[in-house]
């Protein structure tokens, strides 16, 4: 069977974007990674797959998956490439589905979309991250030292870790080694954030499932969240990663966090599968 896809990317996290069949079952895991193989398949970050059924409270539901076949939460940058790819046919603001519940989204102009990703959810359980309780930060000891970090739920997992150089940042080292770590049950994407002023950060993401990737829009919204519970960012936050500049918004606890950025459809294609 021959499978029809859009390679879509945001700031350079890249997608494959399926309308999947009605009579299939959704793709295994050894499927996924023979897709994402940059080689072999198409290639890509996550894998966004639209749902054959319309919601009954959206536009469209959609699942996604890691390149390394894991199926994930949530992806502030697929979403927003999902935004995109829909719009023409259900107009510039939209609803979209997904297990993690709904996000609604904005089509600012031809490559601009605005997603709401959420009420930040800093409650250890909702990442899940075992703590004896909730604390602004937290200590774990990894590579001989101790590691201090920021956990809030995007509704997928996310730690924080303040840097004085995302350059020099040990992004390749820590990483991992937090999303092994047994603190945190279902692993967790980690971005060292380094803080310019209280309106500018610039941030490296090391991804659940796929490594370091050029913009996690997720992770920028964590970041964003974390970085104004420590007090150290205000309202309207640039947020400067290695595939360029994401927009957040929040007004603090309890409030929905936005987030803005470009998107950008890059082929159409087919795969046998």
């Amino acid at each position: 069977m021959k499978l029809t896809f859009t390679k879509m990317n945001g700031l350079g996290n890249d997608f494959m974007v399926v309308e999947w069949p009605a009579d299939r079952p959704l793709p295994d895991a050894a499927l996924v990674r023979r897709l994402a193989d940059r080689r072999l398949g198409v290639g890509f970050d996550q894998l966004l797959i639209i749902g054959a059924e319309r919601p009954r409270d959206g536009a469209a539901s959609y699942r996604i998956f890691n390149s390394d076949g894991g199926e994930v939460e949530q992806c502030g940058n697929g979403v927003r490439c999902l935004a995109r790819y829909l719009a023409p046919r259900f107009g510039n603001e939209l609803t979209l589905v997904s297990p993690a519940g709904s996000v609604a989204a904005r089509v600012v102009d031809a490559e601009t979309v605005s997603v709401a990703l959420g009420v930040p959810d800093f409650r250890p359980q909702s990442l899940p991250f075992i703590a004896p309780r909730e604390q602004e930060r937290y200590q774990l000891d990894l590579s001989g030292q101790s590691i201090e970090f920021g956990a809030v739920s995007m509704g997928n997992p996310h730690a924080v870790l303040a840097v004085d150089s995302v350059d020099r940042a040990p992004v390749g080292i820590l990483g991992p080694e937090l999303q092994r770590h047994r603190s945190f049950p279902q692993s967790v994407n980690v971005g060292f954030m380094q803080h310019e002023s209280d309106r500018r950060i610039r941030l490296r993401v090391y991804e659940r499932g796929a490594g370091e990737t050029l913009a996690c829009g997720t992770g920028a919204a964590a970041a964003v969240a974390v970085g104004r519970l420590w007090g150290l960012l205000g309202d309207d936050v640039e947020v400067s990663l290695p595939g360029g500049i994401l927009k957040v918004s929040w007004r603090g606890p309890g409030t929905v966090l936005w987030q803005t950025g470009p998107t950008s459809a890059v082929y159409e294609g087919r795969i046998e599968i």
